[in-house]
């Protein structure tokens, strides 16, 4: 299974900021037996959906980190948007309902979550604490949202 993380950093792009949000997300989907391929793109909304379309045709799951706050420089939502087929708004109000509970400033979060030819794409914060517990929400219903999109189902599921 392949999964891509996308950081989206004017500081990591620009080789002045370590990649610590994202050198954790790929440790997380390697721990989950996910084949990792890493990208990174400056805040730039054309980058940003130019490098979530290409990352979709190889990775089941696009995990971003960066860009979803207030700033004027934070375009990731926008951006994601306009590369999505369709929206998963379950996921990302679960972040940000988690987020809340730990930070007010889990309130400016704007991140979205979808779907792009079969690939789940979500928008995590920029901040390493950020996308650990954004990461641990999504966790548990990551395989389950990946077998869904290939059309495959579980030996045991059943409707509920």
């Amino acid at each position: 299974m392949k999964a891509a993380v996308l950081t989206i950093s004017d500081g990591v792009s620009a080789g002045t900021r370590e990649d610590a949000s994202g050198d954790l997300l790929a440790t997380l989907l390697e721990a989950e037996g996910y084949e990792v391929e890493r990208q990174v793109v400056p805040d730039d909304g054309a980058a940003i959906a130019e490098a979530i379309a290409g990352l979709a045709e190889d990775a089941q799951i696009v995990l971003t980190t960066g860009g979803t706050g207030l700033a004027p420089t934070d375009v990731t939502p926008e951006a994601t948007m306009t590369v999505l087929d369709r929206i998963a708004p379950g996921i990302a109000e679960a972040i940000r309902a988690d987020a809340i509970t730990k930070t007010p400033h889990g309130l400016l979060s704007r991140g979205i979550a979808g779907v792009r030819n079969g690939t789940l794409v979500v928008n995590l914060p920029g901040s390493p604490g950020g996308c650990r517990d954004g990461f641990a929400v999504l966790r548990p219903a990551l395989a389950h949202a990946v077998e869904l999109l290939a059309g495959e189902r579980l030996p045991g599921h059943r409707q509920t």
